[in-house]
């Protein structure tokens, strides 16, 4: 079983920027595909961005495609999610996972805390 801690999030106007991290711990981390997914208050968790094993096979949705960028460092048992030009549309709580496989946006492990994002002027 992986573990995940995520930080970084806070509050930000408009238009700023954020970078969060997650620590995974457990298994052996560089295996599997990562992702980050966020839940908005009185909404459901969805799914934001995805990683495989290597750093070019990125994936993510629509809404914050150009804007956010997800990274690794398996090195470090890490995975990043660089947030620009944000938006009050992404306030939500952010976490990470391991998902299922490369192309899926399933979660495969346990949930961490999450870290809070607030975009708000």
């Amino acid at each position: 079983q992986v573990q995940f801690v995520e930080s970084g999030g806070g509050l930000v106007q408009p238009g700023g920027s954020l970078n969060l991290s997650c620590a995974a711990s457990g298994r052996t981390f560089s295996n599997y595909p990562m992702a980050w997914f966020r839940q908005a208050p009185g909404k459901e968790r969805e799914f934001v961005a995805r990683i495989a094993w290597v750093s070019d096979s990125t994936y993510y949705v629509d809404s914050v495609r150009g804007r956010f960028t997800i990274s690794r460092d398996d090195a470090k048992n890490m995975v990043h999610l660089q947030m620009n030009n944000l938006k009050p549309d992404d306030t939500a709580v952010y976490y990470c996972n391991a998902i299922t496989s490369r192309h899926s946006t399933t979660p495969a492990g346990s949930w961490g805390q999450g870290t809070q994002v607030t975009v708000s002027s």
